[in-house]
């Protein structure tokens, strides 16, 4: 167990707090190989963490020294329940806790979704990330609205997958609109099924990193997965499945109404998209932004929005963000779909 000592210091804004832990292996796996997580945590949290013996020091401004020390119980915490610590995690946690120090780290690492075949679990990486766990349980349908890198169809995908591998649901479909490929469809090489392909790659690499690329590929084979073009839904009704709409943006209204009323008996449906990456024509308004504005009152059916700050890609995608964003902000919006994407 972890006890803390604290002592102020003579400059009003700077303490340090002791936390000693009683378990050696404990503490070797919480500050990592050569010290590694705990110069993690010094970067990003402006700290300095010194380890002597059986306990850490944390210094620096009070605020930070406080989630510091927050922090290295809430990760000791992951480790008693049988986490592997690794990099990023720590800094989604020091993310997590910057914004809500009272939050239980337990409550979302270890909230685990789907074991891959890699044998890694994938588990939500912020509060945002459990907020989109928790509504996919309990809703059938559910928009994921927010910028790419928040793992959105990441997320849909490994609840889908493990659904069917608890026979919840009997298949899966994966479905992206074919936006980019619009009249130039024709000119391309190949079958209608070679064509599309190349915009529904996204989806089977996430596929293939959940399960082997051979018992993907199988599934495929007997229909257990579809992964198909937005056209290829009309007229049909999708009883016991897990649906996802992918790239949902770049469906048009009569494309968004025609996919949701596809939904039978026993299914569930994930739409996910970024309404600030939209690339129909001017003239074509966006299903997913008209979708929002119906649907966002209708009972059974729940939005959860990410922005920039649940990213978990590498952290220059936030950077990237920003740059873009404080572009977009001088610019003004000077068309209709400028506007429409804010």
């Amino acid at each position: 167990m972890a006890q803390a000592v604290q002592n102020h210091r003579n400059e009003p804004q700077r303490t340090s707090i002791q936390v000693i832990f009683d378990d050696n292996r404990l503490l070797q796996l919480l500050v990592g190989e050569r010290n590694a997580n705990l110069k993690i945590i010094e970067t990003h949290l402006d700290v300095q963490v010194h380890l002597r013996g059986n306990q850490l020091t944390v210094s620096g401004a009070r605020a930070d020294v406080e989630v510091g020390e927050r922090l290295l119980n809430e990760l000791a915490d992951l480790i008693r329940g049988g986490h592997p610590l690794y990099a990023s995690d720590i800094l989604f946690a020091i993310q997590i806790l910057s914004d809500n120090i009272n939050r239980r780290l337990r409550d979302i690492f270890l909230d685990q979704v789907f074991i891959a075949s890699n044998k890694k679990a994938i588990s939500p990486k912020s509060i945002k990330q459990k907020e989109y766990i928790e509504a996919i349980r309990s809703y059938d349908i559910v928009f994921g609205v927010g910028p790419a890198g928040t793992g959105k169809t990441y997320l849909a995908m490994a609840m889908a997958v493990a659904a069917m591998s608890k026979d919840v649901v009997r298949r899966i479909v994966l479905v992206r609109p074919a936006v980019e490929a619009g009249e130039k469809l024709g000119f391309l090489p190949g079958d209608l099924a070679e064509k599309v392909n190349p915009y529904l790659r996204p989806l089977y690499d996430a596929l293939n990193d959940m399960m082997d690329f051979e018992r993907t590929s199988n599934l495929i084979q007997r229909g257990v997965i579809e992964v198909a073009p937005l056209a290829f839904m009309r007229g049909r009704t999708l009883n016991d499945s897990f649906v996802i709409l992918d790239e949902a943006q770049n469906t048009t209204t009569e494309q968004m109404k025609m996919f949701l009323t596809r939904l039978g008996l026993g299914s569930k449906a994930v739409i996910t998209g970024d309404i600030t990456q939209i690339d129909l024509p001017e003239n074509k308004p966006s299903g997913l932004v008209e979708a929002i504005e119906l649907l966002q009152e209708v009972q059974g059916i729940r939005m959860v929005y990410f922005t920039k700050r649940d990213v978990v890609r590498h952290k220059l995608v936030q950077d990237i963000i920003d740059a873009y964003e404080r572009v977009e902000t001088r610019k003004g919006p000077t068309t209709s779909r400028d506007a429409e994407r804010g």
